[in-house]
């Protein structure tokens, strides 16, 4: 009788012993938890004010949207590029365009017309390009092609009178 006494209470500190590791363990995960959610939002807001630049010197893409090389095209010459360059990502819609309408400006480019829709176009101009930027929102990502052409002269030159 005794023994079961005592093992009734060896069983009974051993269970009050895994209950508190338990315990403190998801303590401790919480709290890591916490450190790495506030250092993704800081590596968020790195990466939102640090756009990348592909082909194009002038034309910033957010980071979270991943290049399509096989989907895209650029050509380049002395000093010029012109071409296609196909992007997908999980974006909000809302963001990306208010992202291209900000960042474009920051590099010079001056936005000519904006359709917004589910295919929404941003029409940017330079004075010598222009940009036009196709942005698709798809159920579970979003298709971004950003066209870069140059711009002719016919119209100043009276071709197309």
């Amino acid at each position: 009788m005794i023994k079961m006494k005592q093992q009734g209470n060896i069983l009974r500190h051993l269970t009050i012993i895994l209950v508190l590791v338990l315990v403190f363990s998801a303590c401790a995960t919480s709290s890591q938890k916490k450190d790495n959610s506030a250092t993704q939002q800081t590596e968020e807001k790195v990466k939102e004010s640090n756009p990348l630049y592909y082909d194009f010197g002038d034309v910033p893409i957010p980071p979270e949207l991943k290049l399509r090389t096989k989907s895209s095209f650029v050509y380049h010459s002395s000093g010029f590029s012109a071409g296609v360059l196909v992007l997908r990502g999980r974006v909000e819609l809302g963001s990306l365009i208010q992202f291209f309408e900000s960042n474009m400006a920051k590099d010079n480019w001056q936005i000519v017309s904006t359709f917004k829709s589910p295919r929404t176009l941003l029409l940017f101009q330079k004075e010598t390009r222009w940009c036009v930027i196709n942005i698709t929102d798809e159920k579970y990502s979003t298709h971004v092609e950003i066209w870069v052409a140059p711009t002719t002269n016919a119209a100043t030159s009276g071709l197309l009178k």
